[in-house]
This record gives structure tokens, C-alpha cells and sequence, in this order.
């Protein structure tokens, strides 16, 4: 819908210089936009975790509304709780005290506006990067610089990665999901390109252990967003449903997702 709009707007700002244009979209029901993403970097205890609550928005807003003064705490099988408390009026809910065990089952729980959110999920392990190699004539043009983030496959075990591509000085992030299934037990790795990339660059890699089921909801998601593909007057895609449930009024169901992951990142210098 965006990409329409789009066009729609840059159509009248040409062919019509001096009326104002009224455009009238539908306003959909507020949801709740969950934001519960728990990392364990490597090397480290793990025990300072927030999550983020928001409100979906109308389409020409420019702020993102921040949901206030929920209830939230994440219940491991340890039967150990851990509350986060919401950081002022922010939205972000903030725990020091958080315990990661690899493959230990967690829930979350949600009180918002009188209505129960939950959601169970995994923490996955993840491989560490091996190593990082750049290609500086890569691209249908050879213009581009490539970059490859090998890892190891562990062998004989269904493995889902989440990477993460972050250029701070270009306030750029990238993601790509992998999968194992025809690459088993062996060497891989993710990619990444970019012309804008110049030597110099800092490019933080980074690394996320995932479970099947959030892939697959990721790889729904990106392929959504990827604004390189489909067609501008395309069918809309469907909302995409995550792991959270409302409790209370199921038709009243939030957009996001509980994850839980082990990271591993790395820092690499374009040459």
C-alpha cells in the first residue's frame, strides 16, 4: 500500500501545483506491537534484557506511540520470574536480573489496557563467525563490495540463524535468515553488499541463534519488506501473525514476537 501512495502523492505534487489533496486511508483497529527480543551475547551473564511495547499508528503519523504502564515478566521452567519494569514513560520495559539457559523454555506474560498477552518460545544456541572475507568488484556492475560471514554448521542438528548487517555511519541495517537444511554440518555463510560501503566503514556482523518457528516468521516478514521485489500495484500481503496471543479477546491479537537467542558479533573494518 505504501508503494502506491507513493506514487499516487509524487502524480499530484506534478500535475497539480496549487491544490490541496486530501487523502483519506482507513484507520485500522489499535493493536499492541510487541518487541520482546532476548539476546545472550557470548561471554557474557546475559542478565540486562528489556522489551519494547508499542501501538500500531495511523499511516501519516511520524512518531511511534509508546504503550504505557503495562504489566510484564517472562516465567522460565525453573519456575524463577523475572519482572521488567518500564524505563519513565518510554514503552521500554528493562530487567537486570534475567537468567539464559540454552534450550530452556520461557513465557511471557502481558497486562495491557486490562487484556493478557502471552507467549512461550526457546532460547537457541548459535555458532560463533569464523571469519569475514571482502570482494571490492562484486555486483551486476562491479561496483559493489561484498562481504561473506563465514560459520560452521554444527553437523546432525536443525540450525536456523537470524544475521544482522549494521553500518552505524549510515544508520543501515540489513537481516537475512539461513537455514540448514541443504547445507548441513558444513561451512557457510551470509552475505552481504552494499554500494555505499567504503573503505573505512565500520560493519558490525552479528549473529542469532533462532528457532524453526521464528524463521519461518522472519522469512515471511522480510521477503514483505523487501522493496527490491513484486510488483508497485501488487496485492497486499496479509498480516503477518507472530507468537503472542491475547488471552482476553483473541480477535484482538498483537503484531510482534517473543524470541530468545544466543548471539555472537563481530566488528569488521571495510578495506
Amino acid at each position: 500500500m505504501k508503494k502506491i501512495i507513493y506514487i499516487l502523492l509524487l502524480s499530484l505534487t506534478i500535475y497539480s501545483c496549487e491544490d490541496v489533496i486530501q487523502v483519506d486511508l482507513d484507520t485500522a483497529e489499535t493493536r499492541l506491537v510487541i518487541d520482546a527480543s532476548i539476546n545472550w551475547q557470548k561471554n557474557t551473564d546475559g542478565k540486562t534484557q528489556q522489551i519494547r511495547l508499542s501501538l500500531t499508528a495511523p499511516f501519516f503519523n511520524d512518531t511511534i506511540p509508546p504503550a504505557t504502564g503495562a504489566t510484564v515478566h517472562i516465567k522460565d521452567t525453573n519456575n524463577n520470574t523475572f519482572v521488567f519494569i518500564e524505563d519513565g514513560a518510554t514503552g521500554i520495559y528493562k530487567n537486570n536480573t534475567f537468567i539464559p539457559v540454552i534450550n530452556g523454555t520461557y513465557t511471557l506474560h502481558i497486562v495491557y489496557n486490562n487484556e493478557v498477552y502471552t507467549a512461550s518460545e526457546t532460547l537457541t544456541s548459535v555458532v560463533p563467525i569464523d571469519s569475514v572475507e571482502q570482494k571490492n568488484d562484486g555486483g551486476f556492475a562491479g561496483d559493489e563490495i561484498e562481504i561473506k560471514a563465514f560459520y560452521n554448521d554444527p553437523q546432525n542438528v536443525e540450525n536456523y540463524y537470524l544475521f544482522a548487517f549494521t553500518v552505524p555511519s549510515r544508520n543501515n541495517i540489513e537481516l537475512n535468515v539461513y537455514e540448514d537444511r541443504f547445507t548441513d554440518g558444513n561451512r557457510n555463510f551470509a552475505f552481504y553488499s552494499g554500494e555505499e560501503l567504503q573503505s573505512g566503514d565500520q560493519l558490525i556482523i552479528k549473529n542469532y541463534g533462532i528457532s524453526k518457528r521464528t524463521f519461518n516468521y522472519l522469512n515471511i516478514l522480510l521477503q514483505q519488506s523487501d522493496d527490491s521485489s513484486g510488483d508497485p500495484f501488487e496485492n497486499q500481503p496479509a498480516t503477518v501473525r507472530g507468537n503472542c496471543v491475547n488471552q482476553t479477546n483473541p480477535d484482538h491479537y498483537p503484531l510482534g514476537y517473543f524470541r530468545l537467542s544466543e548471539t555472537d558479533s563481530l566488528t569488521y573494518t571495510i578495506q
